[in-house]
């Protein structure tokens, strides 16, 4: 390990600003925990259907607000599309090419999901499997590719929305929950903040990217200002607490966007600001840094994976099980309506971990084939580091 982390050390270039790497990380592994914690596959009907903790225990609402990192993920991305974008420029390369590159990146890990998924649910349909089960499971698999399509929209819009200032995308959600929530408008309407009200954390990362980090006061203010907007939301505005989906709820705060879900991000947004410098110093350590490397190298292939690692686990588990006589195991196909289940299922986080392992040794070249393919113009390491 230590002879790994040094030829990463000696790889990565000088100018790297490694702590936006380990926001990265931080927000893909916040959103991979989080949808193991809130996420259950319940067996109690002869199919699987999807529960949430959060829909029985609300009291669990605070685990929504530490795993929801997406606002994290969106502002690193505007700031590095943007200072992508302004390197091209200098470069001469054509605003078509440089969207190309981006979006084939983005999106080359995706057919090895589909092809595998599509395969599993024949064998599934020709096993008997309920089409009530196979829908659960599809969904649960194909819903992080909402992220990467939204994601993709606002990469190739980056030439267009890179001097957008954070306050106009801002003012669209505002309105739209205005005449959504308080003049009972069409909730159709709310698909609106599903562009509007991601581009606010990424045109802050575009505007990051052009006048550098802000001042540790100004940081602040976005912390709290926008935590103290989001406890007013969920106090008296009527929004949910749980800044993630819950199904069965009226109202979701992700499912389009809501101001409460806006704001929250602000506040992340502000925290995230906060946590740059703590983490160039400690990314100053070798180790450390190519723990950070190695992940953004398969952080699509981890975050595409994910639930089929969790759902891999959860109907192994299930089908030994059934094959053994025993009733489901707790935390994993009972209802999780008791505190009892929160605790059995950190029990399986480690199993499922594993699972997303396997799954990233078998996948993650599909993550790096251009650099496999990649010329002799530079070393191999320094190419996948420079990606990361």
């Amino acid at each position: 390990m230590r002879d790994l982390a040094r030829r990463v050390e000696a790889a990565t270039p000088p100018g790297r600003d490694r702590a936006l790497d380990a926001l990265r990380a931080l927000a893909i592994l916040g959103v991979v925990l989080g949808h193991w914690l809130v996420t259950a596959l319940v067996a109690d009907s002869g199919t699987l259907r999807v529960e949430s903790p959060l829909g029985r225990m609300p009291g669990l609402a605070p685990v929504s607000w530490v795993f929801q990192t997406l606002a994290v993920f969106f502002l690193v991305g505007g700031l590095v599309a943007a200072r992508g974008h302004a390197a091209a420029r200098a470069r001469g390369e054509s605003h078509r090419g440089w969207i190309t590159a981006r979006l084939a990146r983005l999106f080359r890990p995706v057919p090895p999901l589909l092809a595998v998924w599509t395969a599993a649910c024949l064998v599934m349909l020709g096993c008997g499997v309920p089409w009530q089960t196979l829908w659960t499971l599809g969904k649960l698999v194909l819903s992080p590719l909402w992220f990467l399509l939204v994601l993709a929209v606002l990469t190739a819009a980056t030439p267009l929305v890179a001097r957008v200032h954070p306050l106009w995308p801002l003012a669209v959600v505002l309105h739209v929950d205005l005449v959504r929530f308080g003049l009972d408008g069409p909730d159709g309407l709310g698909w609106i903040n599903l562009p509007a009200g991601w581009l606010v954390p990424y045109t802050l990362g575009a505007l990051l990217a052009r006048r550098g980090t802000p001042a540790h006061g100004a940081s602040w203010a976005l912390l709290l200002g926008g935590a103290t907007a989001t406890g007013l939301l969920v106090a008296f505005g009527g929004y949910p607490g749980s800044m993630v989906g819950v199904p069965g709820a009226p109202v979701s705060n992700l499912n389009p966007p809501t101001l409460a879900a806006v704001t929250f991000g602000l506040a992340q947004c502000g925290a995230a600001l906060l946590l740059l410098g703590p983490l160039r110093r400690a990314l100053r350590r070798p180790q450390r840094w190519a723990a950070v490397a190695l992940l953004n190298l398969g952080a699509l292939t981890v975050f595409l994976w994910h639930q089929t690692a969790m759902i891999a686990v959860t109907t192994g588990g299930l089908l030994t099980a059934r094959l053994l006589g025993r009733p489901p195991l707790p935390g994993l196909h009972t209802v999780p309506d008791h505190p009892a289940w929160a605790l059995a299922r950190l029990g399986w986080l480690p199993l499922f971990t594993g699972a997303l392992l396997l799954c990233c040794a078998a996948f993650h070249t599909y993550e790096r084939t251009s650099t496999a393919r990649a010329p002799k113009a530079r070393p191999a390491g320094r190419t996948e580091t420079r990606r990361a």
